[in-house]
């Protein structure tokens, strides 16, 4: 019997998301390269490359440690690398495999440059777009002049564009997923169109959530869409539509510990269980509680205390102490990284599994 609280991941549902986005993917004549924030574990990486997958995203460079450690060799740190320490490591790492590396600024590029000078090596980087979502990333009407500069640095080879927009349309969150991705696909495509009429050879125009990448990869002349959360769904992208709550692999079990009113259950899950960055009420999903309840769907996880869940309840409900619930999680990639270990369950089957990737930040 599994301890609670715990996450648990089922492998037929995970290995249908997995199969059935590099299907599409391929369909649409563009590669795929997932983000394993979601799952953080190289095992399932693997099954994401053997599926079709060109390569894997990561957000860190430890995360590229872990992975290239376990045997992929082909990786995208999708993120601006500052630190000294940092673009050192990842400057040695992409002499061992094939790595490329996110940039949006002078300062940025002028560093990494430097670092790969010194350590004899040409690293290859991509120009992170800011297309709406005003967090990291040059903004877009500055960005071919910084190509520019880029692609003129020694040392550094500007190998495309990268942006992350997710479910954005005129500034604000929103349900179009369509609309919202074929945009971010037409201004990234235009923007590369303008970077080559200035001489810079982009090769790589990468886009694309698991909400919006489907529809960004149907515009003519995206090349790459990195997905992430697609492996395991959560709760969030079943309100957006991209999935049904019956394709979500990933579901925290928890024990009911206390039912002290006819209206409440406790279950020995808190916030150091269920990620709480997707909160309740909030546009544009306006979801309910922190997760879906399957043994109880109209009952609500309303609050989070460190390791208290509470559960608002209608009196009809028969929750009792010791009963074991079932949650699907509003967003699984930040609950994950909350647990050392999943179970990935198959039938009878049952395998503890250490996320190996966790807690990387560094």
């Amino acid at each position: 019997m599994r301890e609670t609280p715990c996450l648990v991941i089922d492998v037929t549902k995970m290995n249908a998301n997995i199969k059935t986005m590099a299907e599409a993917v391929r369909q649409r004549g563009v590669t795929l390269r997932p983000h394993i924030k979601t799952h953080k574990t190289p095992s399932i990486a693997k099954a994401q490359l053997d599926a079709g997958a060109i390569g894997i995203t990561v957000a860190k460079v430890s995360e590229a440690e872990v992975m290239a450690a376990h045997g992929i060799d082909n990786i995208f740190i999708a993120y601006p690398l500052i630190a000294a320490s940092k673009i050192e490591r990842a400057v040695k790492l992409s002499q061992q495999i094939q790595l490329v590396v996110g940039v949006d600024s002078d300062e940025g590029a002028r560093r990494l440059s430097e670092a790969a000078g010194r350590l004899g090596h040409e690293l290859q980087v991509r120009l992170e777009i800011d297309t709406g979502l005003q967090r990291t990333g040059i903004p877009y009407d500055q960005a071919v002049a910084l190509a520019g500069r880029i692609h003129a640095l020694p040392h550094l080879k500007l190998t495309g564009i990268f942006t992350f927009r997710g479910a954005l349309l005129d500034g604000k969150p929103t349900m179009d997923l369509e609309r919202a991705g074929r945009e971010e696909g037409e201004l990234m495509v235009r923007l590369a169109g303008l970077m080559r009429a200035e001489g810079i050879p982009i090769a790589d125009v990468s886009v694309g959530s698991s909400p919006t990448g489907l529809y960004a990869a149907q515009v003519e002349g995206v090349t790459e869409v990195r997905p992430g959360t697609y492996v395991f769904y959560d709760r969030m992208q079943a309100a957006f539509g991209v999935c049904s709550l019956e394709d979500c692999a990933g579901v925290i079990e928890a024990t009911v510990i206390s039912r002290p009113s006819e209206h409440y259950a406790v279950i020995d899950g808190g916030s150091k269980t269920f990620a709480t960055d997707v909160q309740p009420g909030t546009g544009p999903l306006q979801l309910k509680g922190f997760g879906h309840i399957l043994e109880a769907p109209d009952a609500v996880l309303e609050r989070l205390s460190e390791e208290h869940g509470v559960i608002r309840l209608e009196p009809h409900h028969a929750l009792k102490v010791g009963d074991r619930v079932r949650i699907i999680p509003n967003h699984i990639c930040s609950t994950l990284n909350l647990h050392n270990y999943f179970y990935f369950i198959d039938g009878e089957q049952s395998e503890k599994v250490p996320v190996l990737a966790r807690g990387m930040l560094e």
